[in-house]
């Protein structure tokens, strides 16, 4: 049946939760608005007139679509040039979704989205549910086709494997912004003490460029190392200026609701960096440089105010 301008503007109304639900579950804005426009599509294919809870229907088809997708993702991953890390949102990006709990910030962090990697795509979904969007474990049951003590128990699971993986308590937002900006000042001396001296001693440094952009296989290891590596990073060079296509700006921003530096070149963002930052140091760098998952933020970056550079790289 053909969909009325009523159930079309049902389902637009849904869209932006959706749209934040799979880029929770996928770690891709890209992916996560191909799932969306599945999920439409067998919208518009189902007898709507008798699905009496729309926005759960929605959610329960999305929710499978994505599960798919983590489940063919998982092989493709397998084969992924290096490191593979989730595509980052800049700050007020509707695709982030509610941030209103200290649960929901969490669930959106690039620290946590990195983590959830690591879980079955069942657990996955039970958290970013329940989690993020505080679905009650009825709803997750029926959602997923299991009962309401498996669903308990999988999030069980899945809040211990995040906990497991993330570091000590964050700091507040003036705090990072501050060792944000020393970071940088230690980063451009040239020197690898000052950087030492701002890093947990198990701090580590972790690239995505996917083939594309270089960046090293294996994740740098300890203060030291993380150090030496920055210290290289903002070294000024001619070919990293030929390779970015110019001379990058660097912002201090927030990315995934978490402290980042942005590198941008002629208002295409070529580089963002994000910080997980603690009460004892900076505990880790998770650097996308692919140029597929900055497209988004570049698109963002032209629509919103941003300040005065902090750098001129390079």
């Amino acid at each position: 049946m053909a969909l009325t301008m009523n159930d079309v503007e049902r389902f637009e109304a849904s869209r932006p939760r959706l749209e934040a639900i799979a880029y929770r579950l996928l770690g891709s804005a890209s992916e996560a608005e191909d799932a969306v426009q599945d999920t439409f599509l067998r919208w518009q294919a189902a007898d709507v007139e008798h699905v009496e809870v729309p926005e759960a229907w929605l959610t329960k088809v999305l929710t499978n679509v994505c599960l798919n997708q983590l489940s063919s993702a998982r092989a493709r991953r397998e084969t992924y040039v290096g490191e593979w890390l989730p595509e980052p949102l800049l700050a007020g990006d509707p695709m982030l979704g509610p941030a209103d709990t200290a649960e929901q910030r969490e669930s959106l962090s690039y620290a946590v989205l990195t983590l959830l990697e690591r879980l079955s795509p069942n657990e996955r979904a039970v958290y970013v549910l329940r989690e993020a969007f505080d679905f009650p474990h009825r709803e997750i049951a029926d959602i997923l086709d299991l009962t309401e003590a498996a669903s308990q128990q999988i999030l069980h699971r899945a809040r211990k494997h995040v906990a497991a993986g993330r570091a000590r308590a964050e700091i507040d937002g003036a705090a990072a912004r501050r060792i944000v900006e020393e970071f940088l000042a230690a980063a451009t001396t040239g020197r690898t003490e000052p950087l030492v001296r701002l890093l947990t001693e198990d701090a580590v440094a972790i690239g995505d460029g996917g083939g594309k952009v270089p960046a090293r296989a294996k994740a740098f290891e300890g203060a030291r190392a993380v150090a030496t590596f920055m210290r290289g990073l903002f070294k000024p060079s001619k070919a990293k200026q030929a390779h970015v296509g110019g001379s990058p700006e660097v912002y201090a921003t927030a990315v995934n609701g978490g402290p980042a530096l942005v590198a941008v070149v002629d208002g295409r963002v070529v580089g963002i960096m994000c910080l997980e930052i603690t009460a004892e140091g900076i505990a880790a760098f998770r650097n996308q440089v692919n140029p597929d998952k900055l497209d988004r933020a570049t698109r963002r970056w032209a629509t919103t105010e941003h300040g005065e550079p902090l750098l001129h790289a390079f």
